[in-house]
């Protein structure tokens, strides 16, 4: 009996996975590597391919239907930043399995975060066949998808949403209590990206903000001038950083050998010194 259980909750576990992967737009061969499971490499049933297929289209549809305002002011500030159309941002966010995390985000004291990355990922063919090897062929293609940014690497874009209270979104409130921005770090170059972000987005967004909270008299308080200069200087040590990994700044090599060859007893290491 034991021994049915687990094999039955073994079943149910990779169903689960398989459908996840189909729901995400994953290729539907469903083939599962020999390097993850340990067994050589399976391909599924048609039949089978066919029921997560329309398993994954009913899930989508169903989170289609719960699409409303503050899920359609995501998506268009998606679409303007990134460059894609609101259809193909739509079809992204019902197709991700981390499609939740967007109601985690409305709730009441829910996330403070909402991460989108746009960069290449690697999907099998739609074609693709098991070879040899017992690997498929696979091509990098752009995709948007939710993340919640531990876990994959970020080598594109990252548009991100950030709460400012702790109340319920709303479709009324969305635009007044959710913060858009766009991170770009393009071919992996986060230090760039980074920079970019806080000398040309944010310092300028600090130093125009006249409403400090709690704080008085805004920009003339003692406290806000340096917490600006501490971000100036930051940026202007992560700038030196920046160019010096990408080797624009370069010590001059000095062949000592020269002065070391003349060094004969103490007195001259003592004058050397």
């Amino acid at each position: 009996t034991e021994s049915k259980h687990r094999r039955c909750g073994g079943d149910l576990k990779t169903r689960s996975t398989e459908l996840g992967s189909a729901v995400t737009g994953s290729s539907l061969t469903a083939v599962l590597p020999a390097s993850t499971t340990g067994k050589k490499s399976i391909v599924l049933p048609s039949e089978t391919r066919k029921e997560l297929a329309k398993q994954a289209k009913v899930t989508k549809e169903e989170r289609r239907a719960q699409i409303d305002e503050r899920h359609k002011y995501l998506i268009s500030r998606l679409a303007d930043g990134i460059g894609l159309s609101e259809q193909q941002v739509e079809e992204a966010i019902i197709s991700d399995d981390k499609f939740q995390l967007t109601e985690q985000f409305f709730a009441h004291s829910g996330l403070k975060k909402l991460l989108f990355f746009y960069q290449g990922v690697l999907q099998q063919k739609s074609n693709a066949s098991l070879r040899s090897d017992g690997s498929t062929n696979s091509l990098l293609q752009k995709k948007l998808f939710i993340t919640m940014g531990s876990t994959e690497n970020f080598t594109g874009t990252c548009a991100f949403f950030l709460r400012t209270s702790n109340k319920v979104i709303t479709a009324s409130n969305v635009s007044q209590e959710v913060n858009f921005g766009i991170f770009d770090c393009t071919n992996g170059n986060i230090l760039h990206g980074l920079e970019f972000f806080l000398s040309q987005i944010m310092i300028p967004a600090l130093k125009s903000q006249q409403n400090w909270g709690a704080v008085k008299e805004g920009l003339k308080n003692s406290q806000i001038q340096d917490f600006l200069y501490s971000v100036d200087k930051f940026v202007g040590t992560l700038s030196s950083s920046r160019q010096n990994i990408e080797d624009k700044i370069q010590l001059t090599k000095v062949d000592i050998d020269i002065y070391v060859s003349n060094l004969q007893n103490p007195s001259d290491y003592i004058t050397a010194g």
